[in-house]
């Protein structure tokens, strides 16, 4: 991109980031490069309509994006949906970047999880209409008891949506498997570094998040 001139192509990448992981991490390298990206907007989300879970407190969430994607270039953490009233939807975020960068092309990057479940998001088409999806496949098994070398990808092949595939190895990480795992005995930060940066594991730690009640 020339010096001053408009960001061309922007990315969205939003999520709880409860806590953010290496699959993030690697997901959003890879739509930075793959996608030629001039600026990606990290959104943790605010109010979470679809998740049952409450979230950890947002400013915890947020120290923990800085942590994870601070360092990579043309990120930008974006903190409107937490600082939006009520739930916060993606359609409303993607009005607002358009409104920001007229000039661009937007991607929503997403997880094949996500793509399985966009038919049931609030206003999708409009989604649809506001930017290309940009998709990374995951491993069929995410869950807190997952091992970390299995390699079955999930299957999109019936999903009759238009999106664009981003090429990334397959990690099956999920922050369930982070929240699980820090709540088990004998878990050091050391261990979580196969999970999350090492970064985000100390703060983990020195704050003492997703401790089981005593």
């Amino acid at each position: 991109m020339a010096a001053n001139s408009p960001p061309r192509r922007v990315g969205m990448f939003g999520g709880a980031f409860d806590p953010p992981h290496w699959a993030h991490r690697a997901l959003a390298e890879t739509a930075l490069n793959q996608l030629g990206l001039d600026v990606l907007h990290i959104l943790p989300t605010g109010h979470a309509w679809h998740k049952s879970r409450v979230l950890s407190p947002s400013d915890d969430r947020v120290a923990m994006c800085e942590l994870a994607f601070g360092d990579l270039p043309n990120v930008r953490l974006d903190p409107r949906e937490i600082q939006r009233e009520g739930p916060s939807y993606t359609a409303d975020t993607l009005r607002e970047l358009k409104r920001e960068y007229p000039l661009a092309q937007l991607f929503l990057i997403l997880g094949a999880d996500q793509l399985l479940a966009f038919k049931s998001w609030v206003r999708w088409q409009e989604v649809l209409d506001l930017a290309t999806l940009a998709v990374a496949n995951r491993a069929t098994n995410i869950g807190a008891d997952a091992p970390l070398d299995q390699a079955t990808e999930t299957d999109l092949s019936s999903v009759d949506l238009p999106f664009e595939p981003l090429n990334m190895p397959l990690k099956n990480i999920s922050a369930t498997a982070v929240r699980a795992r820090v709540g088990q005995p004998a878990q050091s930060t050391g261990a979580l570094d196969v999970l999350v940066p090492e970064p985000v594991a100390r703060y983990i730690s020195q704050h003492h998040l997703y401790q089981p009640p005593t």
